[in-house]
Protein backbone atom coordinates (compact mmCIF):
# COMPACT_ATOMS: atom_id res chain seq x y z
CA UNK A 1 0.00 0.00 0.00
CA UNK A 2 1.20 3.48 -0.77
CA UNK A 3 1.13 5.95 2.04
CA UNK A 4 -1.73 8.46 1.67
CA UNK A 5 -0.81 11.69 -0.09
CA UNK A 6 -1.72 14.79 1.87
CA UNK A 7 -2.53 17.60 -0.57
CA UNK A 8 -4.32 20.11 1.61
CA UNK A 9 -2.90 21.64 4.73
CA UNK A 10 -4.18 20.27 8.04
CA UNK A 11 -5.80 23.57 8.97
CA UNK A 12 -8.07 23.50 5.90
CA UNK A 13 -11.56 22.04 5.90
CA UNK A 14 -12.86 20.65 2.67
CA UNK A 15 -16.41 19.63 1.95
CA UNK A 16 -17.41 18.41 -1.45
CA UNK A 17 -20.16 16.78 -3.46
CA UNK A 18 -23.79 16.65 -2.50
CA UNK A 19 -23.12 17.74 1.08
CA UNK A 20 -22.11 21.14 -0.20
CA UNK A 21 -25.20 21.38 -2.37
CA UNK A 22 -27.44 20.49 0.53
CA UNK A 23 -25.74 22.95 2.84
CA UNK A 24 -26.03 25.78 0.30
CA UNK A 25 -29.65 25.01 -0.44
CA UNK A 26 -30.53 24.82 3.26
CA UNK A 27 -28.81 28.16 3.95
CA UNK A 28 -30.56 29.88 1.06
CA UNK A 29 -33.91 28.48 2.10
CA UNK A 30 -33.32 29.74 5.62
CA UNK A 31 -32.70 33.27 4.30
CA UNK A 32 -35.76 33.06 2.06
CA UNK A 33 -37.89 31.91 5.00
CA UNK A 34 -36.82 34.88 7.08
CA UNK A 35 -37.91 37.25 4.33
CA UNK A 36 -40.92 35.31 3.07
CA UNK A 37 -43.49 36.83 5.44
CA UNK A 38 -42.59 40.37 4.41
CA UNK A 39 -43.90 40.07 0.84
CA UNK A 40 -46.90 42.11 -0.21
CA UNK A 41 -49.09 44.75 1.43
CA UNK A 42 -50.20 42.48 4.28
CA UNK A 43 -46.66 41.78 5.32
CA UNK A 44 -45.40 41.07 8.80
CA UNK A 45 -42.70 43.19 10.42
CA UNK A 46 -39.35 41.91 11.63
CA UNK A 47 -37.73 43.19 14.78
CA UNK A 48 -33.97 43.23 14.84
CA UNK A 49 -32.02 44.05 17.96
CA UNK A 50 -28.40 45.02 17.88
CA UNK A 51 -25.86 44.69 20.66
CA UNK A 52 -27.03 47.86 22.41
CA UNK A 53 -30.70 46.95 22.15
CA UNK A 54 -30.06 43.50 23.53
CA UNK A 55 -33.00 42.57 25.65
CA UNK A 56 -31.47 39.69 27.52
CA UNK A 57 -29.85 41.71 30.30
CA UNK A 58 -32.12 43.44 32.76
CA UNK A 59 -35.41 43.01 30.95
CA UNK A 60 -37.04 40.46 28.77
CA UNK A 61 -39.26 41.42 25.88
CA UNK A 62 -42.40 40.95 27.91
CA UNK A 63 -41.63 43.97 30.07
CA UNK A 64 -39.91 45.76 27.22
CA UNK A 65 -42.97 46.80 25.25
CA UNK A 66 -45.10 49.08 27.45
CA UNK A 67 -42.26 51.30 28.60
CA UNK A 68 -40.68 51.53 25.18
CA UNK A 69 -43.55 52.36 22.94
CA UNK A 70 -41.64 55.45 21.84
CA UNK A 71 -40.65 53.79 18.58
CA UNK A 72 -40.06 56.02 15.62
CA UNK A 73 -41.11 54.86 12.18
CA UNK A 74 -38.55 55.09 9.43
CA UNK A 75 -39.18 53.45 6.05
CA UNK A 76 -41.63 51.16 7.63
CA UNK A 77 -38.54 50.80 9.82
CA UNK A 78 -38.84 51.71 13.46
CA UNK A 79 -35.64 52.61 15.17
CA UNK A 80 -35.16 52.91 18.91
CA UNK A 81 -32.46 51.76 21.28
CA UNK A 82 -30.79 49.82 18.50
CA UNK A 83 -34.10 48.17 17.65
CA UNK A 84 -35.05 48.08 14.01
CA UNK A 85 -38.57 47.08 13.08
CA UNK A 86 -39.13 46.86 9.35
CA UNK A 87 -40.74 44.95 6.54
CA UNK A 88 -38.35 46.01 3.80
CA UNK A 89 -36.51 42.89 2.60
CA UNK A 90 -33.35 44.74 1.79
CA UNK A 91 -33.23 46.56 5.15
CA UNK A 92 -33.66 43.31 7.08
CA UNK A 93 -30.93 41.46 5.23
CA UNK A 94 -28.60 44.43 5.57
CA UNK A 95 -28.92 44.22 9.35
CA UNK A 96 -28.44 40.46 9.65
CA UNK A 97 -24.99 39.14 10.29
CA UNK A 98 -24.83 35.74 8.61
CA UNK A 99 -22.14 33.13 8.88
CA UNK A 100 -22.90 30.91 5.93
CA UNK A 101 -21.27 31.94 2.63
CA UNK A 102 -24.26 30.89 0.51
CA UNK A 103 -26.58 32.94 2.70
CA UNK A 104 -24.29 35.93 2.26
CA UNK A 105 -24.54 35.70 -1.48
CA UNK A 106 -28.34 35.68 -1.14
CA UNK A 107 -28.08 39.00 0.66
CA UNK A 108 -26.07 40.39 -2.23
CA UNK A 109 -29.07 39.59 -4.43
CA UNK A 110 -31.43 41.92 -2.70
CA UNK A 111 -28.79 44.62 -2.65
CA UNK A 112 -28.14 44.36 -6.38
CA UNK A 113 -31.87 44.41 -7.00
CA UNK A 114 -32.23 47.52 -4.87
CA UNK A 115 -29.43 49.36 -6.67
CA UNK A 116 -30.50 48.22 -10.12
CA UNK A 117 -34.25 48.85 -10.09
CA UNK A 118 -35.09 49.90 -6.52
CA UNK A 119 -37.97 47.46 -6.11
CA UNK A 120 -38.68 43.74 -5.84
CA UNK A 121 -36.00 43.08 -3.21
CA UNK A 122 -38.16 40.60 -1.32
CA UNK A 123 -39.47 38.70 -4.34
CA UNK A 124 -35.97 38.12 -5.62
CA UNK A 125 -34.96 36.30 -2.44
CA UNK A 126 -38.16 34.27 -2.23
CA UNK A 127 -37.83 33.23 -5.86
CA UNK A 128 -34.15 32.28 -5.62
CA UNK A 129 -34.85 30.27 -2.44
CA UNK A 130 -37.66 28.42 -4.19
CA UNK A 131 -35.55 27.68 -7.27
CA UNK A 132 -32.92 26.08 -5.04
CA UNK A 133 -35.57 24.23 -3.06
CA UNK A 134 -36.98 22.49 -6.15
CA UNK A 135 -33.45 21.67 -7.31
CA UNK A 136 -32.78 19.71 -4.13
CA UNK A 137 -34.90 16.76 -5.29
CA UNK A 138 -32.83 16.48 -8.46
CA UNK A 139 -29.55 16.62 -6.57
CA UNK A 140 -30.82 13.70 -4.49
CA UNK A 141 -31.59 11.78 -7.67
CA UNK A 142 -27.98 12.33 -8.78
CA UNK A 143 -28.80 14.79 -11.55
CA UNK A 144 -25.73 16.72 -12.62
CA UNK A 145 -25.93 20.40 -11.49
CA UNK A 146 -25.03 21.53 -15.02
CA UNK A 147 -28.15 19.85 -16.37
CA UNK A 148 -30.27 21.66 -13.81
CA UNK A 149 -28.57 24.99 -14.60
CA UNK A 150 -29.12 24.44 -18.32
CA UNK A 151 -32.80 23.79 -17.76
CA UNK A 152 -33.02 26.87 -15.55
CA UNK A 153 -31.45 29.17 -18.09
CA UNK A 154 -33.81 27.81 -20.75
CA UNK A 155 -36.70 28.48 -18.37
CA UNK A 156 -35.39 32.02 -17.82
CA UNK A 157 -35.31 32.75 -21.56
CA UNK A 158 -38.84 31.46 -21.98
CA UNK A 159 -40.02 33.37 -18.90
CA UNK A 160 -38.67 36.64 -20.31
CA UNK A 161 -40.37 35.82 -23.62
CA UNK A 162 -43.68 35.39 -21.76
CA UNK A 163 -43.14 38.75 -20.03
CA UNK A 164 -42.62 40.38 -23.43
CA UNK A 165 -45.82 38.78 -24.64
CA UNK A 166 -48.11 39.86 -21.81
CA UNK A 167 -46.49 43.24 -21.19
CA UNK A 168 -48.78 46.15 -21.84
CA UNK A 169 -47.23 49.28 -23.33
CA UNK A 170 -48.11 52.53 -21.60
CA UNK A 171 -48.05 56.14 -22.71
CA UNK A 172 -45.45 57.91 -20.58
CA UNK A 173 -47.16 61.26 -21.07
CA UNK A 174 -50.48 60.06 -19.73
CA UNK A 175 -50.17 61.42 -16.25
CA UNK A 176 -53.11 59.60 -14.67
CA UNK A 177 -51.86 56.13 -15.63
CA UNK A 178 -48.34 57.00 -14.50
CA UNK A 179 -49.68 58.17 -11.14
CA UNK A 180 -51.66 54.96 -10.67
CA UNK A 181 -48.55 52.98 -11.43
CA UNK A 182 -46.19 54.76 -9.07
CA UNK A 183 -48.86 54.66 -6.38
CA UNK A 184 -49.39 50.92 -6.74
CA UNK A 185 -45.66 50.34 -6.43
CA UNK A 186 -45.24 52.35 -3.24
CA UNK A 187 -48.61 51.37 -1.81
CA UNK A 188 -46.96 49.02 0.67
CA UNK A 189 -44.77 51.80 2.04
CA UNK A 190 -45.32 54.08 5.00
CA UNK A 191 -46.13 57.28 3.11
CA UNK A 192 -49.05 55.80 1.19
CA UNK A 193 -51.19 57.59 3.79
CA UNK A 194 -50.29 60.96 2.28
CA UNK A 195 -52.13 60.10 -0.91
CA UNK A 196 -50.64 61.26 -4.16
CA UNK A 197 -47.98 63.52 -2.69
CA UNK A 198 -44.93 61.27 -3.08
CA UNK A 199 -46.05 59.90 -6.44
CA UNK A 200 -46.53 63.45 -7.70
CA UNK A 201 -43.09 64.57 -6.59
CA UNK A 202 -41.42 61.51 -8.08
CA UNK A 203 -43.15 61.88 -11.43
CA UNK A 204 -42.44 65.60 -11.71
CA UNK A 205 -38.78 65.10 -10.90
CA UNK A 206 -38.14 62.19 -13.26
CA UNK A 207 -40.11 63.76 -16.11
CA UNK A 208 -37.99 66.89 -15.71
CA UNK A 209 -34.58 65.26 -15.99
CA UNK A 210 -35.36 62.61 -18.61
CA UNK A 211 -33.12 63.05 -21.65
CA UNK A 212 -34.11 61.52 -24.98
CA UNK A 213 -31.19 59.68 -26.56
CA UNK A 214 -33.10 58.98 -29.76
CA UNK A 215 -34.25 55.52 -30.97
CA UNK A 216 -36.83 55.51 -28.23
CA UNK A 217 -34.20 55.36 -25.48
CA UNK A 218 -34.37 57.64 -22.46
CA UNK A 219 -31.61 58.38 -19.99
CA UNK A 220 -32.87 59.20 -16.51
CA UNK A 221 -30.07 59.70 -14.02
CA UNK A 222 -31.83 60.11 -10.70
CA UNK A 223 -28.67 59.89 -8.66
CA UNK A 224 -26.82 62.74 -10.29
CA UNK A 225 -29.45 65.24 -11.28
CA UNK A 226 -32.15 64.94 -8.64
CA UNK A 227 -31.16 66.40 -5.31
CA UNK A 228 -33.44 65.83 -2.35
CA UNK A 229 -33.15 68.74 0.06
CA UNK A 230 -34.72 68.08 3.47
CA UNK A 231 -35.64 71.21 5.40
CA UNK A 232 -37.40 70.62 8.74
CA UNK A 233 -40.34 72.93 9.31
CA UNK A 234 -43.58 73.64 7.51
CA UNK A 235 -45.74 70.68 6.61
CA UNK A 236 -45.49 67.82 4.14
CA UNK A 237 -47.93 69.47 1.75
CA UNK A 238 -45.40 72.28 1.20
CA UNK A 239 -42.96 69.86 -0.45
CA UNK A 240 -42.43 70.58 -4.10
CA UNK A 241 -40.25 69.94 -7.11
CA UNK A 242 -38.40 73.07 -8.15
CA UNK A 243 -38.01 73.91 -11.82
CA UNK A 244 -34.34 74.38 -11.11
CA UNK A 245 -32.01 73.89 -8.16
CA UNK A 246 -31.50 75.11 -4.63
CA UNK A 247 -28.41 74.96 -2.46
CA UNK A 248 -27.44 75.92 1.02
CA UNK A 249 -25.41 79.10 0.36
CA UNK A 250 -25.72 82.86 0.61
CA UNK A 251 -24.10 85.54 -1.56
CA UNK A 252 -20.59 86.59 -0.52
CA UNK A 253 -21.43 90.13 0.60
CA UNK A 254 -25.06 90.06 1.70
CA UNK A 255 -25.52 93.83 2.10
CA UNK A 256 -23.99 94.90 -1.19
CA UNK A 257 -25.12 92.21 -3.59
CA UNK A 258 -28.62 91.63 -4.91
CA UNK A 259 -30.46 88.69 -3.43
CA UNK A 260 -33.19 88.55 -6.03
CA UNK A 261 -32.49 88.73 -9.76
CA UNK A 262 -35.06 88.12 -12.49
CA UNK A 263 -33.79 86.34 -15.63
CA UNK A 264 -30.19 86.29 -14.40
CA UNK A 265 -27.20 85.71 -16.65
CA UNK A 266 -25.19 83.10 -14.77
CA UNK A 267 -21.49 82.31 -15.12
CA UNK A 268 -20.15 79.14 -13.47
CA UNK A 269 -16.42 78.77 -12.74
CA UNK A 270 -14.33 76.13 -11.11
CA UNK A 271 -11.23 78.27 -10.62
CA UNK A 272 -10.33 80.49 -7.66
CA UNK A 273 -10.85 84.23 -8.06
CA UNK A 274 -7.91 85.15 -5.85
CA UNK A 275 -4.23 85.70 -6.36
CA UNK A 276 -2.37 82.49 -7.12
CA UNK A 277 -0.27 81.46 -4.19
CA UNK A 278 2.88 79.44 -4.68
CA UNK A 279 2.44 75.70 -4.36
CA UNK A 280 4.92 75.51 -1.53
CA UNK A 281 6.73 78.08 0.57
CA UNK A 282 8.10 80.88 -1.57
CA UNK A 283 10.69 83.38 -0.42
CA UNK A 284 11.08 86.63 -2.30
CA UNK A 285 14.04 88.87 -1.49
CA UNK A 286 13.31 92.51 -2.09
CA UNK A 287 16.22 94.93 -2.28
CA UNK A 288 14.34 98.20 -2.62
CA UNK A 289 11.35 99.28 -0.64
CA UNK A 290 9.39 100.29 -3.76
CA UNK A 291 9.48 96.71 -5.04
CA UNK A 292 7.12 95.76 -2.25
CA UNK A 293 4.52 98.19 -3.52
CA UNK A 294 5.05 96.81 -7.06
CA UNK A 295 4.43 93.29 -5.82
CA UNK A 296 1.17 94.26 -4.12
CA UNK A 297 0.10 96.22 -7.17
CA UNK A 298 0.75 93.18 -9.40
CA UNK A 299 -1.55 91.11 -7.23
CA UNK A 300 -4.30 93.70 -7.43
CA UNK A 301 -3.95 94.09 -11.18
CA UNK A 302 -4.10 90.34 -11.68
CA UNK A 303 -7.40 90.10 -9.78
CA UNK A 304 -8.76 93.17 -11.52
CA UNK A 305 -7.95 91.72 -14.95
CA UNK A 306 -9.72 88.43 -14.09
CA UNK A 307 -12.78 90.32 -12.86
CA UNK A 308 -12.87 92.54 -15.95
CA UNK A 309 -12.68 89.48 -18.21
CA UNK A 310 -15.72 88.08 -16.42
CA UNK A 311 -17.60 91.39 -16.20
CA UNK A 312 -17.40 92.10 -19.91
CA UNK A 313 -20.01 89.36 -20.41
CA UNK A 314 -22.39 91.37 -18.21
CA UNK A 315 -23.31 88.53 -15.82
CA UNK A 316 -25.78 88.99 -12.96
CA UNK A 317 -24.50 86.05 -10.92
CA UNK A 318 -21.03 84.53 -10.72
CA UNK A 319 -20.64 81.20 -8.94
CA UNK A 320 -17.29 79.54 -8.29
CA UNK A 321 -16.38 76.21 -6.68
CA UNK A 322 -13.21 77.71 -5.20
CA UNK A 323 -12.34 80.83 -3.22
CA UNK A 324 -13.14 84.44 -4.03
CA UNK A 325 -10.97 87.21 -2.57
CA UNK A 326 -12.25 90.38 -0.92
CA UNK A 327 -10.94 92.47 -3.74
CA UNK A 328 -12.76 90.44 -6.41
CA UNK A 329 -15.87 90.70 -4.24
CA UNK A 330 -15.46 94.51 -4.26
CA UNK A 331 -15.21 94.68 -8.07
CA UNK A 332 -18.27 92.47 -8.47
CA UNK A 333 -20.44 94.35 -6.01
CA UNK A 334 -19.39 97.65 -7.63
CA UNK A 335 -20.62 96.28 -10.96
CA UNK A 336 -23.86 95.08 -9.32
CA UNK A 337 -23.03 91.39 -9.79
CA UNK A 338 -23.92 88.84 -7.10
CA UNK A 339 -21.24 86.24 -6.38
CA UNK A 340 -21.15 82.93 -4.50
CA UNK A 341 -18.11 80.88 -3.61
CA UNK A 342 -17.07 77.39 -2.53
CA UNK A 343 -20.01 75.58 -4.06
CA UNK A 344 -19.97 71.77 -4.22
CA UNK A 345 -19.03 70.35 -7.58
CA UNK A 346 -22.22 68.28 -7.75
CA UNK A 347 -24.34 71.38 -7.10
CA UNK A 348 -22.43 73.30 -9.73
CA UNK A 349 -23.13 70.55 -12.27
CA UNK A 350 -26.81 70.68 -11.42
CA UNK A 351 -26.95 74.46 -11.90
CA UNK A 352 -25.21 74.05 -15.25
CA UNK A 353 -27.82 71.47 -16.31
CA UNK A 354 -30.70 73.60 -15.05
CA UNK A 355 -29.86 76.97 -16.61
CA UNK A 356 -27.86 75.82 -19.63
CA UNK A 357 -24.50 77.29 -18.59
CA UNK A 358 -21.11 75.66 -19.13
CA UNK A 359 -18.66 75.37 -16.26
CA UNK A 360 -15.51 77.27 -17.24
CA UNK A 361 -12.05 76.45 -15.94
CA UNK A 362 -10.23 79.69 -16.77
CA UNK A 363 -11.76 83.16 -16.92
CA UNK A 364 -9.83 84.04 -20.08
CA UNK A 365 -11.56 81.21 -21.96
CA UNK A 366 -15.06 82.56 -21.33
CA UNK A 367 -17.40 82.78 -24.33
CA UNK A 368 -20.90 84.13 -24.72
CA UNK A 369 -22.21 80.57 -25.16
CA UNK A 370 -20.97 79.63 -21.67
CA UNK A 371 -23.33 82.09 -19.98
CA UNK A 372 -26.47 80.45 -18.62
CA UNK A 373 -29.61 82.38 -19.52
CA UNK A 374 -32.19 79.65 -18.95
CA UNK A 375 -33.08 80.56 -15.37
CA UNK A 376 -36.11 82.75 -14.71
CA UNK A 377 -35.26 83.77 -11.17
CA UNK A 378 -32.34 83.80 -8.74
CA UNK A 379 -33.31 84.33 -5.16
CA UNK A 380 -31.84 83.84 -1.69
CA UNK A 381 -34.44 82.94 0.90
CA UNK A 382 -34.18 82.29 4.58
CA UNK A 383 -35.82 79.00 5.51
CA UNK A 384 -35.70 78.19 9.20
CA UNK A 385 -32.42 79.70 10.29
CA UNK A 386 -30.41 78.97 7.14
CA UNK A 387 -30.10 80.77 3.86
CA UNK A 388 -30.86 78.87 0.68
CA UNK A 389 -30.17 80.10 -2.83
CA UNK A 390 -32.71 79.18 -5.49
CA UNK A 391 -32.09 79.14 -9.23
CA UNK A 392 -35.67 78.65 -10.27
CA UNK A 393 -38.26 78.84 -13.08
CA UNK A 394 -35.76 77.49 -15.60
CA UNK A 395 -36.90 77.14 -19.21
CA UNK A 396 -35.97 73.54 -19.87
CA UNK A 397 -34.13 72.29 -16.79
CA UNK A 398 -32.33 68.95 -16.98
CA UNK A 399 -31.69 68.87 -13.22
CA UNK A 400 -34.00 69.57 -10.34
CA UNK A 401 -34.27 69.69 -6.59
CA UNK A 402 -37.04 68.10 -4.59
CA UNK A 403 -37.68 70.26 -1.56
CA UNK A 404 -39.12 68.20 1.29
CA UNK A 405 -40.70 69.98 4.23
CA UNK A 406 -41.98 68.20 7.29
CA UNK A 407 -42.40 68.35 11.01
CA UNK A 408 -39.34 66.39 12.10
CA UNK A 409 -36.08 64.92 10.87
CA UNK A 410 -37.41 61.37 11.33
CA UNK A 411 -40.43 62.02 9.20
CA UNK A 412 -38.28 63.60 6.49
CA UNK A 413 -35.85 60.66 6.38
CA UNK A 414 -38.84 58.38 6.08
CA UNK A 415 -40.36 60.38 3.25
CA UNK A 416 -37.01 60.62 1.51
CA UNK A 417 -36.57 56.83 1.47
CA UNK A 418 -40.03 56.33 0.05
CA UNK A 419 -39.36 59.06 -2.48
CA UNK A 420 -36.23 57.23 -3.61
CA UNK A 421 -38.33 54.12 -4.24
CA UNK A 422 -40.95 56.12 -6.09
CA UNK A 423 -38.23 57.77 -8.18
CA UNK A 424 -36.76 54.44 -9.21
CA UNK A 425 -40.21 53.16 -10.14
CA UNK A 426 -40.86 56.25 -12.26
CA UNK A 427 -37.41 55.93 -13.80
CA UNK A 428 -37.99 52.27 -14.71
CA UNK A 429 -41.20 53.13 -16.47
CA UNK A 430 -39.68 56.05 -18.36
CA UNK A 431 -36.80 53.87 -19.51
CA UNK A 432 -39.02 50.98 -20.52
CA UNK A 433 -42.68 52.02 -20.66
CA UNK A 434 -44.21 48.56 -20.31
CA UNK A 435 -46.43 47.17 -17.57
CA UNK A 436 -47.07 43.75 -16.14
CA UNK A 437 -49.84 42.63 -13.81
CA UNK A 438 -48.91 42.52 -10.12
CA UNK A 439 -50.35 40.34 -7.40
CA UNK A 440 -48.60 37.18 -8.57
CA UNK A 441 -50.49 37.16 -11.91
CA UNK A 442 -47.29 37.48 -13.96
CA UNK A 443 -45.64 34.59 -12.15
CA UNK A 444 -48.70 32.38 -12.61
CA UNK A 445 -48.84 33.10 -16.33
CA UNK A 446 -45.11 32.37 -16.68
CA UNK A 447 -45.58 29.18 -14.68
CA UNK A 448 -48.52 27.96 -16.79
CA UNK A 449 -46.74 28.69 -20.06
CA UNK A 450 -43.54 26.97 -18.95
CA UNK A 451 -45.49 23.90 -17.81
CA UNK A 452 -47.02 23.63 -21.28
CA UNK A 453 -43.66 24.07 -22.95
CA UNK A 454 -42.03 21.44 -20.77
CA UNK A 455 -44.11 18.80 -22.58
CA UNK A 456 -42.18 19.47 -25.77
CA UNK A 457 -38.69 19.35 -24.23
CA UNK A 458 -36.81 16.16 -24.88
CA UNK A 459 -34.32 14.44 -22.67
CA UNK A 460 -33.49 14.72 -19.04
CA UNK A 461 -33.74 18.53 -18.90
CA UNK A 462 -37.50 18.32 -19.02
CA UNK A 463 -37.81 17.67 -15.28
CA UNK A 464 -35.76 20.55 -13.87
CA UNK A 465 -37.44 22.80 -16.46
CA UNK A 466 -40.86 21.81 -15.15
CA UNK A 467 -39.67 22.25 -11.57
CA UNK A 468 -38.54 25.79 -12.40
CA UNK A 469 -42.04 26.42 -13.77
CA UNK A 470 -43.55 25.31 -10.48
CA UNK A 471 -41.05 27.39 -8.50
CA UNK A 472 -42.49 30.59 -10.00
CA UNK A 473 -45.68 29.90 -8.08
CA UNK A 474 -43.83 30.69 -4.86
CA UNK A 475 -44.65 34.40 -5.23
CA UNK A 476 -48.47 34.15 -5.48
CA UNK A 477 -48.42 31.37 -2.86
CA UNK A 478 -46.52 33.56 -0.43
CA UNK A 479 -48.90 36.46 -1.11
CA UNK A 480 -51.83 34.20 -0.31
CA UNK A 481 -50.14 32.96 2.87
CA UNK A 482 -49.49 36.50 4.07
CA UNK A 483 -53.16 37.44 3.55
CA UNK A 484 -54.18 34.53 5.69
CA UNK A 485 -56.51 32.92 3.14
CA UNK A 486 -56.74 29.20 2.41
CA UNK A 487 -53.59 28.75 0.34
CA UNK A 488 -54.45 25.45 -1.34
CA UNK A 489 -57.90 26.54 -2.50
CA UNK A 490 -56.69 29.91 -3.72
CA UNK A 491 -53.75 28.43 -5.60
CA UNK A 492 -55.91 25.73 -7.21
CA UNK A 493 -58.45 28.30 -8.33
CA UNK A 494 -55.70 30.51 -9.74
CA UNK A 495 -53.99 27.64 -11.54
CA UNK A 496 -57.36 26.71 -13.05
CA UNK A 497 -57.83 30.27 -14.30
CA UNK A 498 -54.32 30.37 -15.76
CA UNK A 499 -54.29 26.79 -17.04
CA UNK A 500 -53.60 27.43 -20.70
CA UNK A 501 -51.77 30.72 -20.29
CA UNK A 502 -54.97 32.75 -20.71
CA UNK A 503 -56.47 35.22 -18.19
CA UNK A 504 -53.01 36.57 -17.60
CA UNK A 505 -54.39 39.45 -15.51
CA UNK A 506 -56.01 37.34 -12.81
CA UNK A 507 -54.06 37.44 -9.56
CA UNK A 508 -54.38 37.81 -5.81
CA UNK A 509 -55.48 41.08 -4.30
CA UNK A 510 -52.77 41.47 -1.67
CA UNK A 511 -55.05 43.19 0.85
CA UNK A 512 -58.02 40.83 0.92
CA UNK A 513 -56.59 37.66 -0.60
CA UNK A 514 -59.48 37.58 -3.07
CA UNK A 515 -58.87 36.44 -6.63
CA UNK A 516 -59.46 39.41 -8.89
CA UNK A 517 -58.53 41.11 -12.14
CA UNK A 518 -55.38 43.15 -11.64
CA UNK A 519 -56.46 45.70 -14.25
CA UNK A 520 -59.53 46.67 -12.23
CA UNK A 521 -57.60 46.67 -8.97
CA UNK A 522 -54.85 48.82 -10.58
CA UNK A 523 -52.11 46.53 -9.29
CA UNK A 524 -49.20 46.88 -11.68
CA UNK A 525 -45.53 46.14 -11.80
CA UNK A 526 -42.91 47.72 -14.01
CA UNK A 527 -41.48 45.44 -16.69
CA UNK A 528 -37.89 46.25 -15.72
CA UNK A 529 -38.44 45.20 -12.12
CA UNK A 530 -40.00 41.85 -12.98
CA UNK A 531 -37.44 40.99 -15.64
CA UNK A 532 -34.59 41.93 -13.31
CA UNK A 533 -36.12 39.87 -10.48
CA UNK A 534 -36.36 36.75 -12.62
CA UNK A 535 -32.86 37.15 -14.05
CA UNK A 536 -31.20 37.81 -10.71
CA UNK A 537 -33.00 34.98 -8.93
CA UNK A 538 -32.37 32.29 -11.55
CA UNK A 539 -28.77 33.27 -12.19
CA UNK A 540 -28.02 33.29 -8.48
CA UNK A 541 -29.66 29.90 -8.02
CA UNK A 542 -27.59 28.49 -10.89
CA UNK A 543 -24.44 29.93 -9.39
CA UNK A 544 -25.07 28.36 -6.00
CA UNK A 545 -25.89 25.01 -7.59
CA UNK A 546 -22.61 25.02 -9.45
CA UNK A 547 -20.59 25.09 -6.23
CA UNK A 548 -19.41 21.58 -5.45
CA UNK A 549 -16.48 22.21 -3.13
CA UNK A 550 -16.06 24.44 -0.13
CA UNK A 551 -12.55 24.83 1.21
CA UNK A 552 -12.49 26.90 4.37
CA UNK A 553 -9.75 28.10 6.63
CA UNK A 554 -7.59 29.57 3.87
CA UNK A 555 -5.17 32.11 5.27
CA UNK A 556 -4.97 35.27 3.26
CA UNK A 557 -1.51 36.35 2.22
CA UNK A 558 -0.55 39.62 3.82
CA UNK A 559 -1.08 42.52 1.46
CA UNK A 560 2.07 44.55 0.86
CA UNK A 561 2.40 47.55 3.12
CA UNK A 562 -0.12 46.28 5.64
CA UNK A 563 1.06 45.57 9.14
CA UNK A 564 1.40 41.89 9.92
CA UNK A 565 -0.86 40.73 12.71
CA UNK A 566 1.98 39.13 14.64
CA UNK A 567 5.62 40.09 14.39
CA UNK A 568 7.41 37.29 12.59
CA UNK A 569 10.77 36.39 14.06
CA UNK A 570 13.06 35.18 11.36
CA UNK A 571 15.28 32.24 12.03
CA UNK A 572 18.64 32.31 10.32
CA UNK A 573 17.61 29.44 8.08
CA UNK A 574 14.61 31.27 6.66
CA UNK A 575 16.05 34.72 6.36
CA UNK A 576 16.12 34.45 2.59
CA UNK A 577 12.85 32.60 2.28
CA UNK A 578 10.73 33.94 -0.57
CA UNK A 579 7.59 34.10 1.57
CA UNK A 580 8.91 37.21 3.25
CA UNK A 581 8.87 39.22 0.05
CA UNK A 582 5.47 40.83 -0.44
CA UNK A 583 4.15 40.26 -3.94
Amino acid sequence: MHSPVVVLNDSLNRESGSRVHHANIQASKAVADIIRTTLGPRSMLKMLLDASGDNHHEFNVGNLWPSFLKLTFVDGVMGYLGIVVTNDGNAILRELDLAHPAAKSMIELSRTQDEEVGDGTTSVIVLAGEMLHVAEAFIDKRFHPTVICRAYSKALEDAIAVLDKIAMPIDVNDRVTMMELVKSCIGTKFTSQFGDLIADLALDATMTIGVDLGQGLREVDIKKYIKVEKVPGGQLEDSKVLKGVMFNKDVVAPGKMRRKIINPRIILLDCPLEYKKGENQTNAELVREEDWAVLLKMEEEYIESICMQILKFKPDLVITEKGLSDLACHYFSKAGVSAMRRLRKTDNNRIAKACGATIVNRPDELQESDVGTGAGLFEVKKIGDEFFAFVDNCKDPKACTVLLRGASKDLLNEVERNLQDALSVARNILKNPKLLPGGGATELTVSATLKQKSQSIEGIEKWPYEAAAIAFEAIPRTLAQNCGVNVIRTMTALQGKHANGENSWIGIDGNTGAISDMREQKIWDAYNVKAQTFKTAIEAASMLLRIDDIVSGIKKKQAPGSTPSKPTIEQEGEADNEQMIPE
